[in-house]
């Protein structure tokens, strides 16, 4: 009896609440803290991200600040279970996560980001407010935040990453190679076995390499493929000196990108973005860069956030794909699209599928050929050195948590056939084997994608409209990538009808 739309928005709330129950069953609650997350991480960034327009606002901000011990000290409890269950993030992922916690522990309280909002009040907070809130943020800090995160930092070095898991495999957990298959599931949002994927990618990785080599030749280098990488991660003309060029030349790119969406898109969002850099107090050990979603109605734009910690490893020619890829027509563009969503329940504007989310962002960055911005083949041996690395982990990911793989041939795999540096490809293997699966998503995500597109314009010919089709695939929000499958084909079906009639 229900409509179409609510049809598919019962199917999506079931999925949904699948996907946050199964973890459940494997106790994934255990593994609260890794180098990319946990309370050394998620505290700062809520408390960054708030707003901070009235004294109310800071009073939230100071009854967070507050909660901290209480926080530290669950996060703790859930990573003792952790221990004594056998389940822990790999020994070797987590030799960072102290000196992250460490860098919390400041002096004075108002230089810590925690409490950069009360080193700049709005004139909306009242002049006679500003010192009390100011007085009682600096006392949360001191009595309890500080403490609270020392205890922490004392707890991984002494205790939990000495008796911390040191095989990397998520098989090797209990129920190791059903939570991964698990896993697997939940981020392709397909059936396919970790062999399949495995396979797969091997057979990307060489469908790639084959067009990395032809743009090899048109550079005229001299040297095996081999020493063409040594060349892209060495030779100072890819590299930039300081991180305000770095973060100047995203920031060119990205207004070089705007006015290019207008000829593949029919609908663009309203919500305005920025180009940020990775907080220091995490950047050693967080991947290139990252998207943070903003929010009109909390007034806040969307971030690219890039990593500006070791300028030898940020080369100038990975940056136009990144740069497509975070931002625009990235994850920007489909997510803001999507919480502007209008006559949706409110959980639709935010699910987020991974394969659906991060192939768009795959595919973004091929988009860029069409915009115009591979202007040189240094840039377009960067868009296929990003695509080559997420076929990359369809075969690391599985051969690591599925295979046997160690950490070792993950990352010689990885310098074998990509011209990232090795800081960034370690940073990378790490992220895969503390997150299994989820690094699947990407290259499934955007196959599906140019497979519905290379289907749309094969059967609508002369009157396919690649504007049309992207707004067909983004507006609905994020999708099942079967889902997305028949509402596409559908869509096509309609266009062909249309057509006939016309």
């Amino acid at each position: 009896s229900l409509t179409e739309s609510d049809q598919l928005y019962r199917d999506l709330l079931d999925l949904t609440v699948t996907n946050w129950l199964e973890p459940a069953r494997f106790r994934a609650e255990y593994l609260a803290i890794n180098q990319m997350g946990g309370v050394q991480q998620s505290v700062p960034r809520t408390l960054v991200q708030m707003q901070a327009n009235n004294t109310s606002d800071y009073e939230d901000m100071i009854a967070r600040l507050q909660a901290v011990p209480e926080l530290v000290d669950q996060e703790i409890a859930l990573l003792q279970r952790g221990l004594e269950s056998g389940i822990t993030p790999p020994q070797i992922t987590l030799r960072d996560v102290p000196e992250q916690v460490n860098n919390l522990l400041v002096d004075d309280p108002l230089t810590s980001p925690m409490l950069s909002a009360f080193t700049r009040f709005p004139e909306s907070v009242p002049e006679r407010e500003r010192e009390r809130l100011t007085e009682e943020a600096v006392e949360a800090f001191t009595t309890g935040v500080l403490p609270a995160y020392e205890t922490l930092r004392d707890f991984l070095s002494d205790t939990y990453i000495p008796g911390a898991r040191t095989s990397i495999a998520a098989s090797d957990l209990p129920n190791g190679s059903e939570w991964y298959a698990s896993r697997v599931r939940r981020y392709t949002t397909t059936d396919l076995t970790p062999q399949e994927i495995h396979d797969l990618g091997l057979s990307e990785v060489s469908r790639i390499r084959a067009e990395m080599d032809s743009i090899v030749a048109l550079t005229g280098f001299a040297g095996t493929f081999a020493d063409f990488l040594e060349f892209l991660r060495t030779d100072p003309q890819f590299y930039h000196d300081d991180a305000e060029s770095l973060l100047s030349a995203y920031r060119d790119i990205s207004k070089r990108a705007d006015p290019e969406l207008a000829r593949l898109f029919g609908r663009l969002p309203r919500l305005p973005y920025g180009i940020r850099q990775i907080p220091s107090y995490a950047e050693k050990s967080q991947t290139t860069a990252y998207y943070q979603g903003g929010s009109t109605e909390a007034g806040r734009p969307g971030y690219f956030f890039a990593n500006t910690y070791n300028l030898p490893a940020r080369p100038k020619w990975e940056m136009v794909a990144l740069t497509l890829h975070e931002a625009v027509p990235g994850h920007h563009l489909q997510i803001a699209l999507a919480q502007e969503m209008e006559a949706v329940p409110e959980f639709r504007k935010h699910t987020g599928y991974t394969a659906f989310v991060e192939g768009w962002a795959l595919y973004a960055e091929s988009l860029g050929e069409e915009m115009g911005l591979y202007q040189d083949p240094y840039s377009k041996f960067g868009q296929l050195t990003y695509e080559m690395w997420r076929a990359i982990r369809l075969v690391v990911d599985t051969g690591m948590h599925a295979l046997g793989w160690t950490r070792q041939q993950a990352i010689d795999f990885f310098m074998e056939n990509t011209g990232k540096t090795e800081h960034d490809i370690t940073v990378e293997v790490d992220r895969y084997i503390v997150w299994p699966g989820q690094a699947l998503a990407y290259k499934i995500g955007e196959l599906k994608i140019q497979e519905l597109r290379a289907y749309a314009a094969g059967e609508l010919g002369d009157q396919f409209d690649i504007r049309a089709f992207h707004d067909e695939v983004l507006r609905r929000g994020a999708l099942p990538l079967g889902a997305l499958e028949r509402f596409v084909r559908h869509w096509v079906s309609e266009q062909q009808a249309a057509l006939e009639q016309g």
